[in-house]
């Protein structure tokens, strides 16, 4: 690439026309390119920015104030870059939070399934346990009721209801077993 003297342009002293953007166009384009890709290493985005930094100075050309053009170009190159780096990175870093959060609900969906799976299954073993003994443990383990409220409750005593509480553990422990393998 031939050394090429910069265009000055003074926003006051001369009007950006077509013909002096085709000019600068021809100059710096592939100047702007190089720079935009040895940054981004990648093609299609460096030459779409290209575009942009040039549209944009066909668009603000009456009121952009510029003293040299090469410059402001390279300038323009270096902050688009940049620009598109960090915003490359925010878009991956938010992708990869909804990717977790993704794998996240995924496993959590697993899990209540799973819960409610086995939630299921107990209750099927709780209901096949006797009258007395499925009461018992249903004050004990979904009311929450203590061993002596229970036996107050159903005019036992607590012996009955810890024997009550083991003998149901007990067979859901074996059913549990059974169900797992």
């Amino acid at each position: 690439m031939a050394h090429r003297t910069p265009i000055p342009f003074k926003a006051q002293s001369i009007r950006i026309d077509r013909v002096t953007f085709e000019v600068v166009y021809q100059l710096y384009w592939e100047k702007v390119y190089t720079i935009l890709y040895n940054q981004l290493r990648e093609t299609e985005p460096a030459r779409e920015i290209v575009q942009d930094i040039f549209k944009s100075l066909w668009e603000r050309r009456e009121t952009l104030i510029m003293e040299n053009a090469e410059h402001y170009l390279i300038r323009a190159a270096k902050l688009k870059a940049f620009e598109y780096i960090r915003n490359k990175v925010s878009r991956e870093k938010h992708i990869n939070i909804k990717m977790s959060s993704c794998d996240n609900s995924t496993n959590c969906t697993e899990e209540h399934i799973l819960f409610n799976s086995l939630k299921g299954k107990v209750n099927d073993i709780v209901d096949t346990l006797p009258c007395q003994c499925k009461r018992v443990y249903k004050m004990s383990m979904e009311e929450g009721m203590a061993n002596k409220e229970i036996a107050q409750a159903l005019l036992i005593t607590e012996r009955a209801v810890a024997y009550h509480i083991a003998k149901a553990t007990s067979t859901l422990r074996l059913e549990l077993a059974e169900y797992s393998s």
